[in-house]
């Protein structure tokens, strides 16, 4: 019988402190899709110098709720950076939205952004440029060299942990302290 790989989907993959990639370094990305064709995720905690009040100007959605002006924009991955991506609480029913567990949703439609806009959008957001992304086999790969600790997903570090608390935040959810662990594997 062959076993079939763990899908990861609404969980969180934790940069070991040996990442070498500078795109992934001390990142927590948080898998939307993962399955045998590869694995999509957006990186939670590295929040760019755009804000939102930016993005909105950029797309000609006029702000009729100031206190979404200030929320950061994050990047979210390498691939497609121009592209916009909109982490939040589930439920919602926009034209675009992937339902990744029964409290997160990700949505790339125009239309989430002018909810947000009017002060009507989810309560619990966060916005991203552009995603991380792995082909088939690939994160597999990653893994078993350990590039990643895996976890299931906790919403409240999404969304409620400051953004530079959430690496080590993510990686206590598996009983460990990142800050203890070495880039190197040791050889006695």
């Amino acid at each position: 019988m062959i076993q079939q790989p763990e899908i990861l989907t609404n969980h969180f993959l934790i940069a070991m402190p040996g990442m070498a990639d500078p795109f992934f370094a001390k990142t927590v990305t948080y898998l939307c899709q993962h399955g045998p064709e590869g694995a999509l995720g957006i990186i939670v905690n590295r929040p760019s110098d755009l804000t939102l009040k930016d993005i909105m100007q950029q797309m000609n959605i006029e702000i009729q709720d100031a206190k979404c002006c200030d929320l950061p924009i994050y990047f979210g991955g390498p691939v497609q950076p121009e592209r916009g991506f909109v982490l939040h609480e589930a439920p919602g029913e926009w034209d675009s939205t992937l339902r990744v567990s029964d409290s997160i949703s990700l949505t790339t439609s125009r239309d989430i952004l002018e909810a947000i806009s009017q002060g009507q959008g989810p309560e619990k957001v966060l916005v991203a440029l552009g995603y991380a992304g792995w082909g088939e086999g690939q994160l597999e790969r990653e893994m078993v060299e350990n590039a990643w600790l895996n976890a299931p997903a906790d919403k409240s570090i999404i969304f409620e942990q400051p953004s530079a608390h959430r690496w080590k935040a993510a990686a206590e959810l598996m009983g460990v302290d990142i800050s203890l662990l070495t880039a190197q594997a040791g050889h006695g």
